[in-house]
């Protein structure tokens, strides 16, 4: 009886874990392509051009390697078998494609950082096609990585196609270190930063400011409020959820990569999904929660909406064709002679008195 519930419990665990999945197979490709037709709808959006990059990047690992995962994927959910090729095609898309998308976001808060706290000094940002070439460069790097891991098993034993379960074999903390590591530091190097200008200029007092007089009200209106709140504390807010998200995300992969093999292995599903969880993560905290991209949005939105729905008649059935049609049987030269227009005596005597070509 213990071994029919925990068979059972097991099914329920595998079942819910699957529908996760596919929400989450599903948010991405909703959001990432919803948030770059606005993008590319919208040419004076700032950051557009790691916007959309971000955006791709997230839709590539939607079509390869998470429909793998639901396929193929670590016990608990995909049960198709893959063959040595496919196994190793598998291993090089999720070792490149996880630190494009990393590298992306710290390229993302980088450029965030340089047009809020430098935004006079345009010079001094370098192109972003450098910057995402170089981003591809690494993770290509990364990739090639996976090839040098140990070769999978053969099709009658369980391939372990996944980067944790052996797929980079002794890379695997170097892996960890420039996927990870190296992100999650400049994304803390550069949302401090915002934060600390956004607390400094919260703490500046406001340009003309009247002079205080002498009345009740006045001095009771200068008093200190009853609930002192942090400066810049609204502008902390989007640096917190981004490193939250990060963190929340690629910690525990991160933290995964660098345990041991076999401990790495039995947690497979459950921090491989939950990294997977930030391609749907993404458009929300950085689309939506974006002021201007709202508004794009919205604009494209209402757009949409307030457009009429066209109906297109057939050429042939369209009324005033339909007119021009009747209009030329009517004056048709070709018609019988029951049919034919009735000529007047005038035009009559007019038609017989024309001689006739010799």
């Amino acid at each position: 009886m213990a071994n029919n519930t925990g068979i059972s419990a097991t099914e329920l665990v595998g079942s819910v874990g699957l529908i996760l999945a596919i929400l989450v197979e599903v948010g991405a490709v909703l959001g990432n392509g919803t948030l770059l037709v606005v993008v590319l709808r919208t040419p004076g959006l700032q950051d557009a051009f790691y916007l959309a990059h971000l955006c791709v990047v997230d839709l590539l690992a939607a079509a390869s390697i998470m429909p793998l995962g639901l396929l193929a994927g670590p016990p608990g959910l995909g049960s198709v078998p893959l063959d040595p090729s496919s196994c190793r095609a598998a291993r090089f898309l999720s070792a490149a494609l996880l630190p494009a998308c990393t590298l992306g976001v710290a390229a993302l808060g980088l450029a965030r950082y340089r047009l809020i706290v430098h935004p006079l000094r345009p010079g001094t940002r370098p192109a972003p096609a450098l910057v995402l070439t170089a981003v591809w460069a690494a993770a290509a790097l990364l990739g090639a990585l996976s090839l040098l891991g140990p070769p999978p098993a053969p099709p009658p034993a369980p391939a372990r196609c996944s980067v944790l379960a052996g797929g980079l074999g002794p890379f695997r903390p170097l892996w960890a270190l420039l996927a990870f590591a190296l992100p999650a530091l400049l994304l803390l190097a550069a949302y401090g930063s915002i934060f600390l200008v956004a607390r400094r200029a919260a703490l500046q007092p406001p340009r003309g400011t009247r002079l205080r007089s002498d009345s009740l009200d006045s001095r009771l209106s200068f008093l200190p409020p009853l609930r002192p709140r942090l400066p810049g504390g609204k502008a902390a807010l989007a640096p917190a959820l981004a490193l939250g998200q990060f963190a929340a995300c690629w910690l525990p992969y991160g933290c995964a990569c660098l345990a041991p093999a076999a401990r790495a292995a039995a947690a497979e599903a459950a921090v491989t999904w939950v990294a997977y969880s930030a391609f749907a993560a993404h458009p929300f905290l950085y689309g939506l929660l974006q002021r201007p991209v709202r508004l794009a949005l919205g604009r494209l939105t209402r757009r949409a909406l307030s457009r009429p729905p066209k109906v297109r008649m057939p050429q042939a059935w369209h009324p005033r064709t339909l007119v021009q049609r009747l209009q030329g049987l009517r004056k048709d030269p070709a018609l019988g002679p029951s049919e034919a227009p009735e000529q007047t005596p005038e035009l009559a005597e007019q038609n017989s008195s024309v001689p006739e070509a010799t």
